[in-house]
């Protein structure tokens, strides 16, 4: 029995939760609640990767099990955790593990792009040995770069987000470059990502190979998905770097669907907002809202 499309997956739970929402997994040990680094004094540890990783570990965990019924996805962000070493690396295998068990899907956000060997060991690493259902993709190296990870798209059911135009500011300096054809760098790889998807279509008309579209520019993106349909959007950039839910409505398709949403430090850190609220409830209660927020930008509600 072949696996079901990502595309089909995607669509389907964001119907399901009514719910566009990603939660991203980025840590940061400055920005954990006091009280939960107090819980677990250092010197109770053989060093400090080993430490910062139980922290992790108690902040996230909680946290995947508390936002299970407003975000459709989880995107940890692998650098968080390689920057711990093996402590950190062990905790992202079983962070990938145990939010898929909780019925998220989980995008790997490891940026990879490599010649065609190595782009095949790191689809090998996070996609078959780890286990995550989709990864984001830097495309910088051409097709025989991307090429392991469209291969998984295409037989094993996994996703592909390819890094087209993303929400940091100096993103410009590169993706906007105009070609020689009067084209900007973006609207190439945005072509190259139609012709990627070939051979990944679902039963909804979407493809296993999307676009990350920062939220930050809205033009852009609304230009994104009418030259991208069919292609299912991650968009960074809500929050805490400023786009807002009417920045991205037009990147949603004509039924209010097609894409999702990225927020990390906005819900995980929620608490220094709300101080009235634990840190946890802090956190479901901003889900609960950015939820809401997309929904009608979505012309749902």
């Amino acid at each position: 029995m072949s696996p079901r499309c990502f595309a089909d997956r995607l669509l389907e739970t964001v119907e399901s939760k009514r719910s566009h929402v990603v939660v991203g997994f980025d840590p940061a040990l400055e920005s954990l609640p006091p009280e939960l680094v107090a819980s677990r004094p250092r010197e109770d540890y053989h060093c400090s990767e080993e430490w910062q990783a139980a922290l992790y570990r108690d902040f996230l965990r909680p946290l995947a099990e508390a936002l299970v019924s407003e975000a459709v996805a989880v995107k940890i962000q692998v650098a968080y955790f390689e920057a711990l070493g093996g402590p950190g690396y062990k905790l992202y295998e079983e962070l990938v593990a145990f939010c898929r068990e909780l019925g998220y899907l989980v995008i790997a956000d490891v940026k990879r792009g490599d010649i065609g060997s190595t782009a095949e060991a790191y689809a090998t690493a996070h996609l078959d040995r780890t286990g995550a259902d989709a990864i984001t993709v830097n495309p910088y190296f051409g097709t025989d770069g991307v090429e392991p990870f469209l291969k998984r798209a295409r037989d094993c059911g996994k996703g592909v987000f390819v890094l087209v135009k993303t929400s940091n500011p100096s993103s410009a300096e590169i993706q906007d470059v105009v070609l020689q054809g009067g084209e900007p760098l973006y609207a190439r790889v945005a072509a190259l990502v139609r012709q990627w998807g070939a051979g990944t279509e679902g039963e909804y008309g979407y493809c296993s190979v999307g676009a990350v579209v920062g939220g930050t520019h809205p033009e852009q993106g609304a230009w994104l998905r009418t030259v991208l349909p069919g292609v299912p959007f991650l968009v960074p950039g809500y929050g805490t770097q400023g786009a807002r839910a009417e920045d991205i409505a037009r990147v949603f398709d004509q039924t209010g669907s097609g894409a999702v949403v990225n927020s990390a430090r906005a819900i995980l850190y929620a608490y220094r907002s709300r101080p009235e609220c634990s840190w946890l409830d802090a956190a479901v209660a901003e889900a609960r809202e950015m939820r809401a927020a997309l929904w009608r930008a979505a012309g749902r509600a």
